[in-house]
């Protein structure tokens, strides 16, 4: 083995965090690094189950908890006899935290935090889709969420050191690039100039022409400022797909949580977007049962998928979490946030299952992943298959006819041909969650 083995829960924050500590641990070849999550006791239960399979597997390495869960109860993970160390959020990207022996606990006052050191733009790579952190921490309070206290004060990383990385990451054949913070839409106002995540966004489009598409990760709708909305409405290498952070349909419930939208503002952004460019696919946080929700309530939110589009819906059965104002609400039965997490994950499959099938026969522009699988522009996933005979180029790059085999040339080592590509795939079935198709 060379380096350490890096185990990750959570968000793609942390999978960004995750490939630089492995870079910073990289002469440690006995050490396991697991990158905890504490955004709901779920997301702690399976750290810790994370933590006992890996001294299985490898009993004679040191085990370092690091990451959210962490830095907001150490204690959980000092206490477990298969953790040698755990270091907070604060010090993990310092290099002394996983060298060595020294005090089991390291973890620092991560409110004290305020650099916006460029090694905060860190990548993370799934071989074609990097994911680039230009932003971390919270300003905001919302009740049901304990984030802020794992992560710290908002900060954001200067453009230049922004457009340096990914011009890095260009350069070694990434054909994607996702922006991604804690909450990315409070980008600048700590820097000089309080630039806005939409400049950031149009120096990145400006001063890297070779950079094919750009994602941003979850959205806070109040935020999106009008250069942003200008960018996500007509700039083709900004790619057709937003996921927002809407966590309700109802506006008792979104007053409770302390949200700062309306429901009339969630509805409104996405139909004044979707008007200018009618391809854009929604996707979006739920949280099904969050105290004090009655049925009407919960209405609102299911009816939120279809007024508002949504094709992608994360849902979230709502989990009261220890330090938040919301564990203190009177809770939901957990009977019924199941049954309501459940009809929310119906009404989004449905609308995608209809998202899905209403693109067969379209000819798709796919960033070719692993295994012939991939992503359309709008984020729908595509399984590409091979030709059949006579149609043209076949899976791989090997020439059946007279299409072009350059579409399937890689630009990254792989053991599948074509990985690392953006290629044209007609689209000829679908199922409740995948496109099929076939290279055009």
């Amino acid at each position: 083995m060379s380096g350490p083995e890096v185990i990750t829960l959570g968000c793609r924050l942390n999978a960004a965090e995750s490939e630089a500590i492995r870079r910073l641990a990289a002469g440690e070849d006995d050490l396991v690094i697991v990158n905890s999550c504490a955004v709901t006791n779920e997301a702690v239960r399976q750290t810790r189950q994370a933590i006992r399979k890996a001294r299985r597997v490898r009993p004679d390495a040191r085990i370092v908890v690091t990451g959210c869960a962490a830095q907001v109860e150490p204690e959980t993970f000092a206490v477990m006899p298969e953790v040698d160390r755990v270091v907070g959020n604060a010090d993990k990207l310092d290099p002394i935290s996983f060298a060595g022996v020294s005090e089991k606990v390291r973890v620092s006052d991560i409110f004290a935090v305020r650099e916006t050191a460029p090694h905060l733009a860190s990548g993370f790579a799934e071989r074609a889709r990097a994911f680039v952190e230009v932003q971390n921490g919270c300003d905001h309070r919302c009740t049901f969420c304990i984030i802020p206290y794992g992560r710290g004060n908002s900060r954001s990383v200067p453009a230049g050191a922004v457009v340096e990385r990914i011009k890095a990451l260009i350069g070694e054949g990434f054909r994607e690039v996702v922006l991604t913070g804690v909450d990315v839409t409070s980008y600048g106002p700590d820097l000089p100039g309080t630039p806005t995540l939409g400049l950031l966004v149009e120096r990145i489009l400006r001063y890297v022409p070779d950079l094919p598409r750009l994602r941003l990760s979850s959205l806070d709708c109040i935020e999106i400022d009008p250069r942003l909305g200008e960018i996500v409405a007509h700039e083709p290498r900004f790619m057709p797909h937003l996921h927002m952070s809407f966590q309700a349909g109802d506006d008792m419930i979104l007053k409770r949580m302390k949200r700062r939208h309306s429901r009339a503002q969630a509805v409104e952004t996405v139909a004044r977007l979707k008007e200018k460019r009618p391809e854009l696919a929604i996707g979006a946080d739920l949280i099904a049962g969050f105290p004090t929700e009655t049925e009407a309530m919960h209405e609102n939110s299911v009816r939120l998928i279809d007024e508002c589009d949504i094709v992608m819906g994360h849902i979230f059965p709502f989990s009261p979490k220890r330090g938040t104002p919301a564990a203190l609400m009177p809770q939901v039965a957990p009977a019924a946030v199941k049954e309501r997490a459940r009809r929310l994950r119906e009404t989004c499959a449905r609308r995608k299952a209809a998202w899905l099938q209403g693109m067969v026969g379209t000819v798709q522009r796919v960033l070719v992943e692993r295994d012939g699988k991939g992503h359309a522009e709008n984020f729908a996933e595509v399984q590409i298959s091979p030709p059949l005979e006579g149609e043209g180029v076949g899976w791989g790059g090997v020439s059946t006819g007279t299409a072009r085999v350059a579409e399937f040339t890689p630009t990254l080592p792989s053991p599948l041909k074509g990985e690392g590509e953006i290629a044209r795939v007609r689209i000829t079935s679908a199922t409740a969650d995948t496109l099929i198709g076939v290279p055009a």
